[in-house]
């Protein structure tokens, strides 16, 4: 066995043969792949081996349609079959929610160029002959639905790899992962140690365990899963072509041809974690007893709904264990924190997703970063406060809700509340209905009298829309008070600080007493950050994002930090609040001695409020006259009192997230991980104002920056006021122009303020003029919208600068 290799691949699954392959296809040959047994001995063997492009996330849904189109690829590379059979496929709906969901689906995929169609009772009939139709509305039909032989298919991956030069060493069992102080590792197996540079983690089943050995918690677990295989059945074996995929999402299951007969799974309610205390390293090609108990509901469902399989006799029960994350899917990338640690873990869809992952990893450890957003499955979407008594309930909750309708205002129950401030009794009291982010419980709204203490989950507008009509009637019109722990914070000091922060940053670095607001850019320059930097004196800076962000931005600050620069995350180590409202300056100054009147738009300043030490910033995301008043979170509670009792004068009122989004679309505001991501430039999102092009600094993107500069941007992100009724735009509708989709949204809502529904999107950068008509596709709807480019609020700035 050799000793050396620039990459280790642990793990030799679908996942780990198909990282292993992208590697040698993008130019690393000296790889390895390390096997305790056989290939395909943990999930990958019992899998039913479907694949579908469906998923939620747009980039999601393009990376398995890589991964389906990769397929044949790896049959000419390497003579193999991967038994593809591409039957097509449906996705029913029993009601009007349901369909809901599959009509903002079709609306994405127009845009990302899948050819998937909506249909009704009659075409399903003729598509999926077998299907009891009583109660369907319609369906989503998916001509790259199919399935494949999971075997022939992960040895066509690791043939494909040894093509390219990687080595593949079967019957090897890892016992250690042992960093050197050069940030290499020693791989210790039963065959002798190998030095690498670079670790993969693609254990999979054992991925925990993978990860405990290099001191990682890997926040995923294995659930039970089975599906049974039926006998002989006419109606399928007497067809001139294979039935197609029938997923039942009223029934969880989903169904398709094996063989003469059928195969159909389930996701049931009474579903079971599998190896809880950890997967056993003795586990391999064996199968977990039959439990048709827990099924038997389902059973009974699918009899109804596919009545042929009442009649027929099963043949084969498979019952065996698949990984989660907390979210449902993978967890890929860079582990925060470790150098030259990568993960490839929680896969559940691996013939789905396995080709996507595998691309994603390589081009990351290749060429520094992928090719397109994958926060969706970045293993950094969670922080270092996850733990087994978080992930376990959220899996359950994950593998329950697999074939739920998922909303998009939807708020998860499992395993909450979780992470609180010392406001939550407070805020719970006055009314608060919660939300979460990276694990922390956020206001959406406050409900008062009849107003309803939990919101309806719905694609159209919810029960919670007259009370966020109240909140921002009170920002705009008085003085509103939302906390402000839903920042990311970062202290950044250090003779080098400020050196640095124009390397790591492309906008200005402000002087003693002032703030900017500035992109952080990857090396193609692409959005990574959307920062505020409040400078708090010549060597001492603080930085405020995405509160979701903090894995993601502390992994990329620690890559990048030099000698004489200190970077702290202290996003639970700071609190406080926002006020805004036309009020507020008057609230300020009736709370402090300073001087609140001298405090200049983006000015940042030490000042006493009541009793508390607060650094006071006059900047604000809802676009009015506003403040952030930042404390230490143990004197928050104080703080609260005496804004709250300063501001009955000036009738403040307590307002949620609800509120704040529809507040920034007055402004078109833009928003992380909707307007801003890195799918996209700052050219094309505007926030190239803010790039200090005058500045000597060969900050990081600048070269990109400036080619973009030069030539423009092809699209550019747009606002728009569209004529909806009871449905806004949430991202990712399609924009028609001139008969086709030309663009599409990021994100939008209604205006409480301006009474108008909102939407911002892009669009080919030679049509973005003032007035411009376009339709906008919503649920299936195509609605009139008009490009507006003057603010619905304080369209000069007056109020929020004045």
């Amino acid at each position: 066995m050799q000793t050396t290799t620039r990459v280790a691949v642990i793990g030799g699954g679908v996942v780990g043969c198909s990282v292993l392959y992208h590697l040698t296809k993008l130019g690393w040959s000296d790889v390895m792949l390390l096997e305790r047994s056989e290939l395909t001995s943990g999930s990958t063997w019992h899998a039913a081996g479907g694949f579908h492009t469906l998923n939620g996330d747009t980039n999601m849904a393009a990376l398995q349609g890589y991964t389906i189109r990769l397929y044949k690829e790896l049959e000419e590379i390497t003579g193999l079959s991967c038994g593809l059979h591409h039957v097509g496929g449906v996705t029913l709906a029993d009601n009007r929610d349901r369909f809901d969901m599959l009509l903002a689906e079709r609306a994405k995929h127009r845009f990302m160029g899948l050819e998937t169609e909506i249909v009704g009772p009659e075409e399903i009939a003729k598509i999926a002959p077998i299907t009891n139709l009583d109660g369907i509305i319609g369906a989503l039909y998916d001509p790259l639905d199919g399935h494949l032989d999971p075997s022939g298919t992960t040895h066509a991956y690791a043939k494909a790899a040894r093509m390219g030069g990687a080595t593949i060493e079967t019957h090897c069992m890892v016992k250690e992962t042992n960093q050197r102080p050069d940030g290499t590792w020693d791989v210790v197996t039963d065959k002798g140690t190998v030095h690498a540079e670079h670790v993969v983690n693609a254990g999979g089943l054992w991925a925990r365990e993978v990860g405990a050995m290099a001191g990682i918690y890997v926040p995923l677990h294995p659930m039970e899963h089975q599906y049974i295989v039926t006998d002989d059945i006419a109606q399928i074996y007497e067809r001139d072509r294979e039935h197609p995929h029938v997923m039942d999402p009223a029934g969880e299951s989903y169904l398709r041809q094996e063989g003469r007969g059928l195969c159909i799974g389930f996701y049931e309610q009474p579903c079971k974690p599998w190896a809880v205390d950890g997967t056993p390293w003795s586990f391999g090609h064996e199968l977990l007893p039959d439990d048709f108990d827990k099924i038997s509901e389902s059973i009974e469902f699918a009899y109804k709904r596919f009545p042929v399989l009442a009649e027929a006799g099963v043949k084969s029960v498979i019952h065996g264990p698949f990984t989660f994350a907390p979210d449902g899917n993978p967890l890929v990338g860079p582990v925060p924190g470790v150098r030259n640690y990568w993960s490839a873990c929680g896969v559940m869809a691996g013939f789905s997703q396995g080709g996507g992952v595998g691309l994603t990893l390589a081009q990351w450890m290749i060429e520094g970063a992928p090719d397109r957003d994958v926060m969706a499955m970045d293993v950094a979407r969670f922080g270092d406060w996850i733990g087994p008594g978080y992930t376990r309930p959220k899996v359950i909750e994950n593998y329950q809700k697999r074939f739920s309708v998922s909303y998009p205002n939807e708020e998860l129950p499992a395993a909450r509340p979780n992470r609180t401030t010392p406001m939550y009794d407070i805020f719970s009291d006055m009314g608060a209905v919660w939300g979460q982010q990276y694990g922390l419980e956020v206001v959406n709204y406050f409900a008062q009298g009849e107003e309803p203490r939990y919101e309806t989950p719905s694609f159209r507008r919810s029960n919670a829309f007259a009370a966020t009509a109240r909140e921002v009637k009170s920002v705009r019109e008085a003085v509103g008070i939302n906390e402000v722990h839903n920042f990311g914070k970062y202290r950044v000091s250090g003779p080098g600080a400020r050196a640095w922060l124009d390397r790591i940053m492309a906008g200005r670095i402000p002087a003693p007493g002032r703030l900017s607001l500035t992109p952080m850019l990857s090396p193609c320059g692409r959005l990574i950050g959307d920062f505020t930097v409040s400078c708090l004196g010549d060597e001492s800076f603080q930085l405020t994002a995405s509160y979701g962000a903090q894995a993601f931005h502390m992994r990329w600050f620690l890559q990048h930090q030099e000698n004489g620069v200190t970077i702290e995350n202290i996003s639970d180590n700071l609190n406080g609040f926002q006020i805004a409202g036309p009020r507020a300056r008057d609230l300020l100054t009736a709370c402090t001695r300073d001087d609140a009147a001298a405090l200049r738009f983006m000015d940042v300043r030490r000042m006493t409020v009541g009793m508390t030490d607060c650094l006071v910033q006059r900047v604000s995301y809802t676009g009015d006259l506003g403040y952030e008043i930042y404390c230490d979170p143990m004197a928050q509670r104080q703080l609260w009192s005496t804004l709250i009792a300063a501001g009955q004068d000036h009738g403040i009122t307590p307002f949620g997230m609800r509120a704040m989004m529809s507040l920034r679309l007055d402004k078109f505001f833009g928003s992380w991980m909707a307007e801003y991501s890195p799918d996209y430039t700052p050219g094309e999102t505007g926030l190239d104002r803010f790039i200090s092009f005058g500045k000597e600094i060969d900050f990081i993107g600048r070269q990109a920056a400036e080619a973009e500069r030069e030539t423009g941007p092809s699209r550019r992100l747009a606002a728009f006021v569209v004529a909806a009724e009871d449905a806004d735009v949430n991202g990712y509708e399609p924009i028609w122009l001139d008969g086709s989709v030309q663009g599409f949204c990021t994100s939008g809502g209604y205006s409480h303020h301006a009474g108008k529904s909102v939407a911002l999107g892009f669009l080919p950068a030679d049509h973005i003029a003032e007035g411009l008509e376009v339709e906008i596709e919503i649920l299936g709807a195509m609605r009139k919208a008009r490009l507006v480019t003057t603010p619905l609020f304080d369209a000069d700035g007056a109020r929020m600068r004045g």
